[in-house]
């Protein structure tokens, strides 16, 4: 059984992007992750559960598909989600050298909270590694970083928007830190292409907040992008605003953090967008010298058909920024509701730009695990 919202048959022909669907975090084993991200992060929503080979990924899997089980987890309350990466067919590597604040790549996930003070209380109660106080941004606004057990920094940010009230003490995704070797190049890369186009803040020098980090006592410029134009999409009321904040280290020589490592190697391995207009996004990348380089409707891919997800189907591409950091686009066909009835939902005939219904996103909590 399909719910289909209206029955206009074309894609749109303009990108659109709903905001951030995920990010992928490569890690040791799923089940434990997971559960400690949803203990902590509210991450309980599955949208999808999936083991199979990932054979489209070759460029970033050494030319081998490897078997891999991947769950999107999603946090009702909004914001992106999780997607919790695990190889199945090798062991997954760490980094071989230390890895420090501004090597290039993502650094930092940003997650949403209602309640700066008392989730950094709890926090603390639960024994967590977490900074040694709440810091305050160059904007003023409240945040704190907290590490989980297979060491990735997370920053707890004051939010007021949210898709949903509930009891939950976090929210989703709402951005991530970046490190970046051209800072103008890079602010050029996610305003054209992905619409960040407001700075929040611009500034340089050395920072209280990142001194507790590994390699956070270097001197810094750092700029913190948003979209002036609200999101648009089928998921962009759950997903909501987000931010992008790059940080350019000024006094030492950055290391990519995936250097020699595979996509799917430990840490935080892709920054994923919901998107509409994939065709459009084509052209318009490889115009911008960002063509995909990973493309599930390619003739080497399902060659215009849907991409198989499991329960889910769409399609996907990846495309990177200027110091290759993996920006994934995922334009979503058919997301699965109610297993046992057999009900999903079909996104694939209907107007592109529009939000689905509150009611229609909330069912989403049919999926929820329960510990």
């Amino acid at each position: 059984m399909y719910f289909r919202t209206n029955f206009k048959f074309s894609y749109s022909m303009d990108k659109i992007i709903s905001g951030i669907q995920q990010v992928g975090i490569g890690i040791p084993n799923v089940v434990d992750a997971w559960k400690w991200y949803r203990s902590f992060f509210s991450m309980d929503i599955a949208a999808f559960d999936d083991e199979g080979r990932a054979e489209l990924m070759l460029p970033y899997t050494g030319g081998q598909p490897h078997e891999r089980r991947a769950v999107l987890a999603l946090n009702m309350k909004g914001g992106g989600g999780f997607e919790i990466w695990q190889y199945k067919s090798r062991t997954p590597e760490k980094a071989k050298f230390d890895v420090l604040f501004g090597d290039l790549g993502i650094c930092i996930l940003k997650i949403k909270t209602e309640n700066i003070s008392e989730t950094f209380q709890y926090f603390k109660s639960q024994n967590l590694k977490v900074s040694d106080s709440i810091y305050k941004d160059p904007n003023g606004n409240e945040h704190f970083f907290v590490t989980d057990p297979y060491g990735n920094l997370f920053q707890m940010v004051n939010n007021k928007n949210w898709f949903i009230s509930n009891k939950a003490r976090t929210g989703g995704v709402d951005g991530v830190t970046i490190g970046v070797s051209n800072m103008e190049k890079s602010i050029e890369f996610y305003k054209s292409i992905l619409g960040y186009d407001k700075v929040l803040y611009d500034t340089q020098g050395k920072f209280e907040e990142f001194s507790g980090i590994a390699g956070g006592q270097d001197t810094f410029r750092r700029v913190l992008l948003t979209h002036s134009q609200p999101r648009q999409g089928a998921f962009s009321k759950l997903f909501g605003n987000s931010t992008i904040e790059l940080i350019q280290v000024t006094d030492r020589i950055p290391k990519k953090i995936f250097k020699d490592r595979f996509w799917g190697d430990l840490g935080f391995i892709h920054l994923c967008f919901d998107v509409a207009g994939m065709d459009a996004f084509r052209q318009d990348c490889k115009a911008k010298g960002h063509p995909f380089t990973v493309d599930s409707s390619s003739p080497t891919g399902t060659n215009g058909k849907s991409f198989d997800m499991g329960e889910a189907a769409g399609d996907f591409a990846y495309i990177e920024d200027p110091d290759g950091t993996l920006i994934e686009l995922v334009e979503a066909h058919k997301i699965p509701l109610v297993k046992k009835l057999g009900w999903s939902l079909n996104l694939k005939n209907r107007d592109q730009s529009k939000a689905l219904p509150n009611w229609m996103v909330k069912m989403l909590s049919f999926k929820r695990i329960k510990d």
